[in-house]
C-alpha cells in the first residue's frame, strides 16, 4: 500500500539585500523612463513652434498675394498707388510694401502697407490699413509675424526681378511681384514665397 504524503510549501520571504536591489532597479527603470518622456515632450513642444512659425508665414504670404492681385492704379486716381522700397535693417534684407487695392477687410479701396521693424529685438513683420483719400499718420500698424529673418518683395522688369518701383515715376504698376519671407526654423532658414499677377486692369 502506497501512502501519499501532502505537499509541502516550502517558500521563502526576498532578503533585505533583495528587496534594495529591486528598488534600486525600478528607480533606474522610472529615470529612464521619464528621461524618455521629457525628451520627447520637448521635441514636441519645438515642433509646435516650428509648425507655427511655418503656417504664420504661410498665411501672410497668402494674404499679401491676394491682397496685391487686387491692387489698384490709376493714372487718373492721384490716390491710388503701388511703392516698393528697399531697405537694410541690421544687416538683414527687408522690403518695404505700400499699395491701394480693394480688400475684404474694409469697403472701397484701401490703402496697404507691409513693412518690417524691429521689436523686443528681433525684426517684426507688420501691416497697416487706411484710407487712401484721407491718410493718418496716427495709424499704428498690426504686427503679422514675431521673428522674421527676412521679407523681400520684388516686381518683374523685362527680364530681370527689381527691389524698387515707384508708379509716380513708372506710371504704371508691376505686370509681376513677388513676396518672400524667410523664418529661422530649427536654426535654418525656411523661405516660402509666392508669385502674382495683378489681376485688376490686368490682360486676362
Amino acid at each position: 500500500m502506497k501512502i501519499f504524503k501532502p505537499f509541502l510549501n516550502t517558500e521563502e520571504g526576498f532578503t533585505l539585500l533583495e528587496l534594495l536591489i529591486a528598488t534600486a532597479l525600478l528607480a533606474i527603470i522610472l529615470t529612464a523612463l521619464y528621461s524618455t518622456f521629457f525628451l520627447s515632450q520637448k521635441a514636441i513642444d519645438g515642433l509646435d513652434e516650428s509648425l507655427i512659425k511655418l503656417q504664420e508665414c504661410r498665411n501672410a504670404v497668402d494674404v499679401i498675394g491676394r491682397e496685391t492681385e487686387a491692387l489698384l492704379y490709376r493714372q487718373t486716381n492721384t490716390h491710388s498707388f503701388f511703392r516698393l522700397e528697399d531697405r537694410d535693417i541690421y544687416g538683414k534684407q527687408t522690403s518695404r510694401l505700400s499699395f491701394t487695392a480693394f480688400s475684404p477687410l474694409t469697403y472701397g479701396l484701401s490703402a496697404i502697407s507691409y513693412y518690417v521693424e524691429e521689436k523686443n529685438g528681433v525684426l517684426t513683420l507688420y501691416k497697416k490699413m487706411g484710407n487712401p483719400y484721407k491718410p493718418d499718420d496716427t495709424v499704428k500698424g498690426v504686427d503679422l509675424i514675431e521673428g522674421v529673418d527676412s521679407f523681400t518683395v520684388e516686381v518683374k522688369q523685362g527680364d530681370k526681378w527689381v527691389k524698387t518701383w515707384d508708379t509716380s515715376e513708372t506710371g504704371n504698376p508691376p505686370i509681376e511681384i513677388r513676396i518672400t519671407i524667410t523664418a529661422m526654423i530649427k536654426n535654418r532658414p525656411v523661405s516660402l514665397f509666392e508669385t502674382v499677377r495683378p489681376m485688376i486692369g490686368g490682360t486676362l
